[in-house]
């Protein structure tokens, strides 16, 4: 029996915005690692969290999910809430999930969906449909009982295919949403899963708000979905998504520029200040002009210490009341 390939065109379109996709994470790499800016990471993994769920008409808002997140009481449906917390749970999975395993997938959704539906983690038993944002129906999954062969060639594919993974991670995209293997949760899923498999490639996707993108173009989403349908593969959603993907990639450098350019000034700014002698964090502050501690020592101190410019006189108790800072 031959291996099924889901039927799409590789073209010289795809390639190219495939090359510019790979030139623009090429530049993030000379303005540093995204993984040393954990607030830029943190800031990110919301809006990847809060754009992928108000797709799904989730109510809550960026900052209302930032406060569910730190753990603040919001008011707002309690189920909403519970998608927050769930969402945020099965993107802390990413680092520990095999993107090319049905069951890690089906792991995802349990966590992803769980206290909101009963079949949380396994496959539906029914009928459904993709609707768009209006409501309006624009296609029908096939029957339940097809479910779990579709999922197990679709992910033999995955597995075997040597496509591109920008390309193969938004077929397996399409391909999700057309089978849509659950009774509900499948657009977070399938956005979930394109990101974890972005990141089996670049790791830096784990913190690439492309949900947001998405969401900002939702009407385009879900009409690249309906055309592929319409059209039997899958080209006009991978050309939709690639293009996502992009701008989400210009975004981040830009991003992670700008903030490492800001803490740069900062660490300037605390370089310029210290003297020949070792100094106090309250010495220092004084100098700077600052009042809070805490923003002294997230913003000017820590990254100074991390970027191995400043030593302490007492590393060993870095919480010392006499503990002192000197030019390395």
């Amino acid at each position: 029996m031959d291996k099924y390939i889901p039927p799409y065109d590789i073209t010289d379109e795809m390639l190219e915005l495939t090359f510019e996709i790979a030139e623009d994470l090429g530049r993030l790499n000379n303005v540093g690692e995204l993984q040393r800016l954990p607030r830029l990471r943190k800031v990110n993994r919301i809006r990847s969290i809060q754009s992928s769920l108000a797709i799904e008409n989730n109510t809550l808002s960026l900052e209302q999910v930032t406060a569910v997140i730190d753990g603040k009481r919001v008011l707002g449906p309690e189920e909403d809430i519970v998608a927050v917390k769930n969402a945020f749970n099965a993107y802390k999975m990413l680092p520990e999930l095999d993107p090319f395993s049905l069951e890690d997938m089906k792991k995802a959704h349990g966590e992803m969906m769980r206290g909101l539906i009963e079949r949380a983690g396994a496959f539906r038993l029914g009928g459904v449909g993709v609707f768009n944002e209006r409501g309006e129906v624009i296609h029908v999954a096939p029957p339940y009982d097809m479910v779990p062969g579709l999922m197990g060639q679709l992910f033999d594919w995955l597995g075997g295919s040597k496509a591109h993974m920008l390309i193969r991670s938004s077929v397996f995209h399409y391909e999700c949403e057309f089978i849509h293997p659950f009774a509900d949760g499948n657009g977070r899923m399938g956005r979930l899963w394109q990101t974890a498999l972005l990141a089996s490639w670049k790791p830096i996707f784990m913190w690439v708000p492309v949900e947001s993108i998405i969401k900002d173009n939702q009407e385009e989403y879900y009409k690249a979905i309906a055309l592929s349908t319409s059209e039997g593969k899958s080209n006009k959603f991978i050309l939709f998504m690639l293009g996502v993907i992009k701008k989400a990639a210009e975004e981040i450098v830009s991003e992670t520029h700008d903030h490492q350019m800001h803490i740069g000034n900062r660490i300037k700014a605390l370089m310029s200040v210290m003297d020949v002698y070792p100094m106090s964090a309250l010495e220092l502050m004084e100098k700077l002009g600052l009042k809070s501690r805490l923003t002294f020592m997230k913003n000017y101190l820590h990254p100074a210490l991390q970027a191995g410019l400043i030593a302490m006189t007492d590393p060993n108790n870095p919480t010392s009341r006499n503990q002192r800072y000197y030019k390395i």
